[in-house]
């Protein structure tokens, strides 16, 4: 079994939520197992090759409650049927992203990525400000359009996964269908810039950042 990633970040007396870093897929989608000191936890954005994920949770032990999609694009979800009919999940994704979750098949042929087994089933909704908990995990729900309309970011303690609303240094694409540049900078400055600057974002590609460093060095968004 390959080792990843584990970060486990200390705040004050209380253990922040244990990371697993996953990339997966042809586009190299960050896949995020996050979990708590019990083991119990969720996977974020299971975009493809679902035997690697499978096995990382039964090597680690976990105890997975739910599968969270940061939005409906095909490399973010391809694995996601497999994964849901395997553990019995709930999935849970915006009601803006649900159309394009069930285009996931035509987008996989259409960028040459792994097809998926059918459309995961979406059993639950995002809504802004929602609380979600999860044993002692607890995620805030802010929805960040403009990469995709019912994109995401879910924040939990002092880590926080945007999927492609930004990146360290960059921006996520907005020349999709349902893709809207001003909505996406909107995301940005208003929602993950009012965040605490500590905090470290977990992106859909790529290396993980912070809202500081965005905030200061973001050539496309700037903090105020």
């Amino acid at each position: 079994m390959q080792n990843y990633a584990v970060q486990i970040n200390k705040q004050g007396d209380h253990m922040e939520a244990n990371v697993i870093t996953m990339p997966v897929g042809n586009f190299a989608t960050n896949c995020y197992l996050v979990y708590d000191d019990n083991n119990v936890g969720v996977i974020v954005d299971p975009g493809g090759e679902a035997k690697k994920i499978l096995e990382a949770v039964e090597a680690y032990k976990l105890d997975i409650k739910a599968i969270l999609l940061t939005h409906g694009h095909c490399d973010h979800l391809a694995a996601a049927a497999e994964v849901q009919e395997a553990l019995k999940l709930p999935l849970y994704i915006h009601p803006d992203d649900v159309e394009e979750l069930k285009r996931c098949r035509e987008e996989a042929l259409e960028f040459g990525l792994e097809e998926p087994k059918g459309a995961p089933n979406v059993t639950d909704s995002f809504q802004e400000g929602q609380i979600l908990k999860f044993g002692a995990l607890e995620f805030r729900v802010l929805h960040t359009p403009g990469h995709t309309p019912g994109g995401v970011t879910l924040v939990c303690g002092a880590k926080a996964f945007c999927g492609d609303t930004i990146f360290r240094a960059s921006v996520g694409r907005t020349d999709f269908p349902g893709g809207d540049q001003r909505r996406l900078f909107t995301s940005i400055q208003n929602k993950i810039y009012a965040l605490a600057e500590d905090t470290i974002l977990f992106t859909g590609h790529d290396a993980k950042t912070s809202v500081g460093y965005e905030k200061r060095n973001n050539p496309f968004v700037r903090g105020k």
